[in-house]
Parts: structure tokens; C-alpha cells; sequence
């Protein structure tokens, strides 16, 4: 018995012995006049377990059976359900093998195969988090997971997330490296399906914000007197599309998507185990058709402002031209132009005045294509070889020989003007008179 139960016991002998009207028992206990009557007729012929309950103590009739709570801890003990919760464990036990059952029934159930175990609730301190903001499409978070997704069945893969901040709206795909280009091919995905957002809030990583290297003279100037630093390859793209770009100074400040990802890197990994995903196709392929129609199902939520923030493309927008590699080139003499290795020769009929020596953008694009605009024009490039250089002749190889000496080579050439008995020239008298006839 309860101290509940024994509280309204003595309230319903005062009533008994007529201390108190019934009313007003049944005032105190917060039930009606008519309940007051049965329990005191059953007072009298009970005694006081009249205010326990009938049911209490027997086995629950909706309590399953000893055969049907082996055969599901039998299910749940494969290697492929390990470290599955109640919840997740659940909705797979209805959806692979038809067995219904809630999941704190099934907590119960875990906890005796020891499959799961209870813990305690402490109180921690309280976190006030960041109010979502008002309207779908004001703020986009923006990250990417890296995590043993497939458990070594596979390849290393990583998860670029998108998630709405108002909505969780979630939007992601799997790759194999966390690269611009990647990063661009789903910033694609977003643009075409929803629109552009308002601003997009991701981390300090490299691929959205420069490293800064500040010079040793400029060390002590304050951030805003500094040189500003050109932006990446995405900080460009947002900037042409329109896009504000926030940098989150922690990983706390960007808690909504730090939360997606535990939720997927538990639920996400046990349903790529379950269908032996292996690849990147399948894993994108359960991805879409599998987990982002239950997460957008079940966790999205509706925003405190129904209208819509995102802004649709407009001719302006060419996502191909924005979402590139773009650089910028100087145009030679011979109006060629020499990108990553190769020389392009722009076409003839787009010569145009101020193009010899100009500067041109020069795009790569997502799917290899290079492309060259001038004036906001673009002109037709083709590939051409390079000229070949110089090459400066080798020299001859050595033959052994010994070269003559100078003073050899010199006495054979002068024809005897030198003695060969090897008396010095001061020392030889000539005959320096002239005639006619030796003139002549």
C-alpha cells in the first residue's frame, strides 16, 4: 500500500464513521460523490485493501509471451543489430520481421537479455540553445563528417551535410574526398532543388576562408588595417550567387549539424550495415531512397514563418560558370594563353581590340571543360602544341689525345722565324739593308 492509498483510506473512514459528509470526501479525493459510495461499500465488505487497485500485482494481459520475448532477443543478439537502441530496434523488428512492439516494452525486454543497459539521468547544467531562425532558407548549415561509415567493408567515405536551420531539412551525399569540387557538386544539388539562401554558416576550414599569413611588419596591426585576403574557390561562388557566408568561431556555435551527424553516424551506419553496403553509389543510393526521406519525414520540423527565404536562380545565374575553378590569365603577343601545362590559341574571329595582353577568366569546370571569357564574352579556344626550344649543341666527346704545347704548334707555324737551336730572338742579327733589287 501507497501513502497515496493510505491518505485516501483515512479520508474514506472519516466518511465511514460520518466525521464528514461524503461530498466533501469526495472533495478532498478529487473524484465524484458516486465513486465515494462504491469504495465505502467495498470498504465494508473488503476492509482496507478496498483502496488498492484489482489489478495490481497480476502479470499485465498485453505482456508478451515467454516464447515471443526469445524469439526477439534471439533476433536482436546477430551480429548485424549490435548496438541497436530500443527505438531503432523497433522500427526494424516491424519493417524486416513483423514484429510490433513499442519501444519501452522493448527497452524491458533488451534489458533482461542484456542486450542494453539502463542509465542513470544526472542533472546537468542547463544550456540555453540559439532560438532557429524564423523562415526556411535564412540560414543554411554547412559541414562534413568524416567517419568509418561502411565499418572496413569498403572505401573511406565522407558525408557533406546541408541542413536547414529553421526546418532541419536535411541534404547530403556521400564522396570520396572532401574537396572544393565535391563541395561545389552538392552546393549544385542545393541551388537547383531549393533555391538561394540567404546565408550558409560552416566552420574556418580551407575550403571557405584563406589561411591568413601576416607579414612580421604587420603583426601588430589591427585585423580590419590589414591587406584583405582573396577569397577561396566557395568564398568567390557565394559571393557571385548573392550567398552571405557566417564562419562559426566553435563547434558549439554550429550544434545543429554537429547533432545530425551523431544521429547519422548511429542510425545511418547500422542501415548501411544492414544492406552490406560496400560502394559509394550504394551508400548514396540508400542515402537518398532510405535514410533523407525518414530524416526529413520525422525530424523536420515546421518553421515559426511559413514564407520561404530562398530566392530562385535568374538568367544571371549560370551555376556552371559560378561553380568552377575559376583563375585568370594574361593573353600573349600570338593571343595564346597558357593554362595548368597546356597552350590554348584563341579563335580568330574572337580577336577583338584590348584582347593582346589582356586578362581573361579562365573557368574549369565540374565536368573538365575549359572555357575563357574576355569583356564578359566568352571566345573560342582550341588546343595547340608548344613551340619547341632551342636546344644548344653538346659538346664533343673527348678523344684521349694529348694536346700539342703551345710553343710546339707555334714554331711549326712561324716557318722557322723562331731558331730551333733555341736562341733568343734579341740575340739574331738581320740584315737590315735595302736594295733595289730585293724590292723589286
Amino acid at each position: 500500500m501507497t501513502q497515496r492509498d493510505r491518505d485516501r483510506l483515512v479520508v474514506l473512514k472519516k466518511a465511514l464513521k460520518k466525521l464528514i459528509q461524503q461530498s466533501q470526501a469526495a472533495q478532498e479525493l478529487g473524484i465524484s460523490a458516486r465513486q465515494v459510495k462504491r469504495l465505502l461499500r467495498r470498504l465494508r465488505r473488503e476492509g482496507d485493501k478496498a483502496v488498492v487497485h484489482g489489478l495490481r500485482g497480476r502479470p499485465s494481459q498485453r505482456k508478451r509471451s515467454r516464447t515471443e520475448r526469445e524469439k526477439i532477443i534471439r533476433i536482436l543478439s546477430q551480429d548485424v543489430y549490435r548496438g541497436f537502441g530500443p527505438t531503432l530496434a523497433s522500427e526494424y523488428l516491424a519493417k524486416r520481421h513483423q514484429v510490433e512492439i513499442g519501444r519501452e516494452a522493448l527497452r524491458q525486454i533488451l534489458i533482461e537479455g542484456g542486450l542494453w543497459k539502463a542509465r542513470r539521468h544526472r542533472v546537468e547544467a542547463v544550456h540555453q540553445w540559439r532560438p532557429r531562425r524564423s523562415c526556411r532558407g535564412e540560414l543554411v548549415q554547412w559541414d562534413t563528417s568524416e567517419h568509418d561509415w561502411l565499418e572496413d567493408r569498403g572505401e573511406k567515405l565522407y558525408l557533406i551535410h546541408m541542413i536547414d536551420d529553421a526546418t532541419s531539412e536535411l541534404t547530403a551525399r556521400f564522396v570520396r574526398h572532401d574537396s572544393t569540387e565535391e563541395n561545389m557538386r552538392l552546393l549544385g544539388r542545393y541551388l537547383e532543388r531549393h533555391g538561394r539562401p540567404v546565408a550558409f554558416y560552416t566552420d574556418k576550414a580551407s575550403l571557405f576562408r584563406t589561411a591568413p599569413k601576416v607579414a612580421r611588419d604587420e603583426r601588430n596591426l589591427p585585423r580590419d588595417e590589414r591587406e584583405p585576403l582573396p577569397p577561396t574557390q566557395i568564398g568567390r561562388a557565394l559571393r557571385e550567387l548573392g550567398v552571405a557566408w557566417i564562419a562559426a568561431h566553435s563547434p558549439q556555435a554550429k550544434g545543429r549539424i554537429e547533432r545530425s551527424f551523431g544521429t547519422a553516424q548511429d542510425r545511418l551506419v547500422k542501415g548501411l550495415r544492414l544492406e552490406k553496403v560496400k560502394t559509394v553509389a550504394q551508400a548514396n543510393r540508400y542515402l537518398e531512397e532510405e535514410f533523407l526521406p525518414w530524416w526529413n519525414q520525422h525530424l523536420q520540423v515546421a518553421p515559426a514563418n511559413p514564407a520561404d527565404a530562398h530566392r530562385p536562380l535568374s538568367e544571371e545565374h549560370d551555376l556552371a560558370a559560378t561553380l568552377s575553378e575559376v583563375h585568370t590569365r594574361q593573353v600573349a603577343n600570338d593571343y595564346t594563353v597558357r593554362f595548368l601545362g597546356k597552350l590554348y590559341r584563341i579563335a580568330k574571329p574572337d580577336v577583338r581590340p584590348g584582347l593582346r595582353g589582356g586578362t581573361v577568366r579562365v573557368e574549369l569546370r565540374l565536368d573538365g571543360e575549359v572555357r575563357m571569357r574576355f569583356a564578359n564574352h566568352y571566345v573560342a579556344i582550341e588546343p595547340c602544341l608548344p613551340q619547341p626550344k632551342a636546344v644548344a649543341p653538346k659538346p664533343a666527346p673527348a678523344t684521349g689525345r694529348k694536346p700539342a704545347t703551345p710553343g710546339a704548334a707555334w714554331r711549326a707555324t712561324q716557318g722557322g722565324i723562331a731558331r730551333s737551336d733555341g736562341t733568343p730572338l734579341w740575340k739574331v742579327s738581320a740584315d737590315r739593308t735595302r736594295t733595289r733589287d730585293v724590292l723589286d
